[in-house]
C-alpha cells in the first residue's frame, strides 16, 4: 500500500480545509454576506484560492495515486509535497496581490505535470 502518498493525501485535504476556513474568516473581515461570492477584492482573492485549489484537487489526487501505485510511492509523495508547497505559495501570494500568485501556481502545475508523466510511465511499463 502506498503509505507515503496516503500521508500526502491527508495533508492536501487538511490544507484544503484550512483554506476553506480562510474564506469564512475573509467573509467576516470584509463584510461579504452569504451567498455572495464577490464584493471586496481581498475577499475575492481568498475565495479564488479556495476555488482554484478545488479545481486542481481532481487533477492532483488521481495523478498522485496512479504515480504511487504504478511507479513509486516515495517519488509520488515527494511530488505531492511539492504540490502542497506550491499551493501554500499560491495562497500566500494571491492573498497579497494577483500578480504574486504565479510562482506557486507554476510550482504546483509542474508537480502535477511530473505526476502525470510518472503515472503514464508506470502504467505503460506495467504491461
Amino acid at each position: 500500500m502506498p503509505r507515503y502518498s496516503a500521508i500526502v493525501t491527508v495533508l492536501a485535504v487538511a490544507f484544503y480545509f484550512f483554506i476553506a476556513t480562510r474564506v469564512g474568516a475573509a467573509r467576516q473581515k470584509f463584510g461579504v454576506k452569504l451567498p455572495a461570492i464577490a464584493g471586496h477584492p481581498d475577499f475575492e482573492r481568498v475565495f479564488r484560492v479556495h476555488m482554484n485549489t478545488l479545481e486542481w484537487m481532481p487533477i492532483f489526487l488521481p495523478l498522485l495515486w496512479l504515480c504511487a501505485i504504478y511507479l513509486s510511492d516515495i517519488g509520488a509523495a515527494a511530488l505531492g509535497l511539492v504540490w502542497i508547497v506550491g499551493r501554500i505559495l499560491y495562497f500566500s501570494g494571491y492573498t497579497q496581490a494577483v500578480e504574486k500568485r504565479r510562482p506557486g501556481f507554476f510550482i504546483q502545475s509542474m508537480a502535477c505535470a511530473l505526476l502525470l508523466i510518472g503515472a503514464i510511465a508506470g502504467i505503460v511499463t506495467s504491461f
